[in-house]
């Protein structure tokens, strides 16, 4: 059972074949024409919309820890309230590369932007994980 990103990253490091993790950051926001009652739940932290501001695919291995991906993101100028995660698994020993990582990094992008985010697992800025219903 995953509580935050530290755990995510452990549970990364103990399985059988390496690892790569997708990061999708996102900006929480309002729609343009926002209503009374979406406002009021977006304020109470229950609504909005989430729009991917950055994306990266990164080795397991090559993230310390949350805070080292706070601080590397925040070098991009980007704004951001939540990450998402996923994983993809290497074969023989072998991590995917970069490039088998470029499409589902992609389709994972166009999953968020179309409201899928329960399939990814999500952090806010503290590394807690975050559920949505």
């Amino acid at each position: 059972m995953l509580t935050g990103f530290q755990d995510l990253l452990a549970a990364a490091h103990q399985q059988a074949e390496p690892q790569r993790l997708l990061l999708t950051f996102a900006r929480a926001g309002l729609p343009d024409a926002a209503t009374t009652d979406q406002r009021e739940r977006f304020d109470a932290r229950e609504g909005g919309t989430l729009s991917p501001v950055l994306c990266v695919d990164k080795a397991a291995a090559d993230i310390a820890d949350f805070a080292a991906l706070v601080e590397e993101s925040a070098r991009t100028g980007m704004e951001w309230d939540i990450v998402f995660v996923t994983s993809l698994s290497g074969r023989a020993g072998v991590a995917p590369s970069e490039d088998e990582a470029a499409q589902p990094l992609r389709f994972m992008v166009n999953a968020i932007n179309n409201g899928r985010v329960a399939e990814f697992a999500a952090f806010d800025r503290l590394g807690n994980m975050l559920q949505f219903s």
